[in-house]
Parts: structure tokens; sequence; C-alpha cells
């Protein structure tokens, strides 16, 4: 059953891997494999929440997310949105990006190095609000307890995380303009440039969250006034149109994965910024972890299994917080994409740790005990 789901992720592993080594050499190999390893963690949780919801669907809308909707994420966020980015933040064609990056490489490089300033400070805002919501967020499983009891406490204040995330962003913003100024730079009217993007950032991730929590409210309502409708059937012995109603609740299912699909898919691409500019390596990496959320999204719903490793989702989100702070520092200093991509791929690595150490200690114990009750040794 494991190849049976994941034949297809394997293949494109394979394929990806070759090509990278092939267009880059080991270097670009490694890179296309931090990206993948980064990509397909970090999309661990979305797989699970895919699987969550797709479990209440019928066979008919499985296969369209499945398909099409992964053909949005694969093709559409992963692979076209970063030439988007690159386009925009240069102030040239997708076309012309994209022929530049094969025909021209230094020239593309110029580009992207003059755009980098712009494309961080709008990444790292995005990526650094995901990360703030995630840890002032209340929760019953907590990893770093020494760090997220405290910080869920504080969380409680309203607005918090914009807050900080806008008072970092004018720290980042003079400390930019500042440093270029001393240095007698040409880089002091980009400060500007780094501030606006930043609240684009912001601006992006609160329109992204507003559209998942309207088809969240959408998708209750439906299932609410579905199971209403089913219960007065039942007590007059008419007939139900289950059909229609079942149609309407999953059509709002569907929306509601698919803007959760971009948003994940967003910080995957904006989090590939700070390891790499390539467009090639940054498609080829995305897009083998675009197919293993597919894969794992269909092993979790025919297994109804997804709390077997319960820190991972905290990983995840400690390597966007890492990710997001290393962007925000590549706006004024340039740091090793490998060292980039390896502090994610650690947190990751030690959350995965953790939770089979979790579950050895649940096994230990019987079962027995709450969640909370058990050391996650980190």
């Amino acid at each position: 059953m494991l190849l049976k789901t994941f034949g297809w992720s394997f293949a494109v592993t394979a394929l990806g891997l070759a090509a990278a080594a092939f267009y880059g050499g080991w270097e670009a190999f490694g890179v296309v494999a931090i990206l993948s390893v980064l990509e397909i963690s970090l999309s661990f949780d979305n797989a699970v929440v895919n699987a969550g919801i797709l479990k209440k669907m019928n066979a008919f809308w499985q296969k369209i997310f499945l398909t099409i909707g992964v053909l949005i994420a694969v093709f559409g966020m992963r692979l076209v949105f970063p030439v988007v980015i690159v386009a925009v933040t240069a102030k040239i064609g997708p076309i012309e990006a994209v022929d530049l990056s094969f025909n021209e490489p230094e020239r593309y490089q110029e580009l992207v190095t003059d755009a980098h300033p712009a494309i961080a400070a709008f990444g790292g805002m995005f990526l650094l609000m995901i990360f703030l919501d995630f840890i002032f967020e209340e929760r019953d499983i907590q990893w770093l307890r020494w760090i997220e009891r405290p910080l869920a406490k504080l969380g409680k204040v309203d607005m918090l995380s914009v807050c900080i995330a806008l008072i970092v962003l004018l720290v980042a913003a003079m400390t930019f303009a500042t440093n270029a100024h001393q240095h007698g730079g040409g880089h002091a009217d980009k400060a500007e440039t780094v501030l606006l993007s930043g609240v684009a950032g912001l601006i992006t991730y609160l329109i992204v969250g507003g559209l998942s929590g309207f088809f969240e409210n959408k998708l209750e309502e439906e299932e609410e006034r579905e199971h209403e409708a089913e219960e007065e059937a039942k007590r007059s012995g008419k007939k139900v149109s289950a059909v229609a109603l079942a149609g309407k609740a999953a059509f709002f299912m569907f929306l509601y994965l698919e803007v959760l699909d971009a948003s994940f898919s967003f910080d995957g691409v904006i989090g590939a910024f700070a390891i790499t500019n390539e467009i090639v390596l940054m498609a080829l990496g995305l897009g083998i972890g675009a197919m293993y959320v597919r894969s794992l999204t269909v092993y979790l719903v025919r297994q109804g299994t997804l709390d077997d490793y319960v820190y991972l989702e905290h990983g995840a989100h400690y390597a966007i917080g890492a990710l997001a702070v290393l962007l925000l520092i590549t706006i004024q200093y340039q740091i090793n994409e490998l060292i980039t991509g390896f502090i994610g791929v650690a947190l990751i690595g030690l959350s995965f740790w953790s939770s089979v150490r979790r579950n050895k200690a649940l096994e230990a114990e019987g079962g027995e005990g709450s969640k909370e009750e058990v050391p996650s040794g980190v």
C-alpha cells in the first residue's frame, strides 16, 4: 500500500533530483534535496488538514481535489508563483524572467539580487505572522513548554502578533536605511521599498487568513444545515435531497481546501527564497514537495491516523519562524542557503524525534495518562 500511495511521489523525487544534478551539479542536488525535505515537512500539517476534511467528502469530490486541486497547487502556486514574484519585484515579464534564468544567469542574478530586499521583506513578514499566530495560540499539546506556555498567555492580548510584526518590520527597514547611509551606498532609497513590501506581506497574510476563516464558517454552516435537514426528514418521514445538500457542502469544502492549499503553498514558496533564488531549483524542490502533499493526504485518509507525530506541526512552525527571521536578516546580510535550509530541517527533525519519544513513553505506560503529562524531551 505504501508503494501504491507514494509511488508517483518517489518517481518524481528521483527525476527531480537527477534533473537538479544535471542542471547544476552536486550543489544544485543538495539545494533541491533540502527544498524538498523542507516543503514536505512544512506540508505535513497541510496534509493533515486536507485529510480531516477530505474524509467527509464523497469519492467524486475527493477525486476533484486530488486531481484539479493538486494540479493548481503544483503548477500554479509552486511553479508559476515563484516566477511571478521575481517578475514583479524585478519589474520584468514572467517569460523574460524564465528566459533570463536560463540564457543570461548573470543578468538574472543581478536583477534578483537587486529585488531581494523587497522579496525578503514581503516573505519575512508573511512567514513571521504564521509563526506568531501559532505561538500565541493556546493549545493542549505543547512541545517547548517553557516557551509556549508564557507566550500563549501573552497571546490573549488582541492584535499582539500584528503589533510585533510591524515593530520587527520597522526595525529591519530602519537598520537597512541606516547601514546603507553609513556606507554611502545607493540602497538608502530602498528602505521605503522594504517597508512597503513588508506591509504588503502582512496584508496578504490577513487576506488569506480572512478567506480561510470565511470558507471555514461557510463549511460549518452548510454542515449544520445538512444535519438539521436530515433530522427534520427523519421526524417527518419525508425524503431529503442528500445529494444536493452534500454537493453544496462539498463545494464549500473544496473552496476552503483550495484557500488553505494556497496559503500553505505560499509559505513554502516564500521560504524557498531564503534558500535559493534560482527558479529552476525552486520549481524542482517545491514540485517534489507538492507531490508528497497529495500522497500524504491520500495515505492519512486511507489509514485514518492523523495524530501519530504530534510535535511535527510545532517543528514546522518553528522552522517557518526561523525562515522568517533569516529572510529579514538577508535584507542586509548574506547567509549561505545551505545553512538556512539546514536550520529548518534540523528543527523539523528534532520535533519528529520528540514525537517518537512521546509515542514510546505512551506505549510504555500502556497508553494511560494524559498527553500533557508525557515529556517531550526537548
